[in-house]
């Protein structure tokens, strides 16, 4: 792993994964990462209902 493209550490000291990283390693942990590609934990945006006239 490298410092900057696998990961970085945050204003509070703690070690965050990047996307890149999370992409190598091919599957989602689902700890609601900040960087996840998957989009787990993410609230999810409802789609505009129809307006028919």
């Amino acid at each position: 792993m490298k410092e900057g493209i696998d990961f970085y550490f945050n204003e509070n000291g703690f070690m965050v994964f990047t996307e890149a990283y999370h992409l190598k390693r091919g599957y989602c942990c689902k700890n609601k990462c900040r960087h996840c590609p998957w989009g787990f934990g993410k609230e999810k945006v409802k789609d505009a209902p129809d307006k028919k006239q």
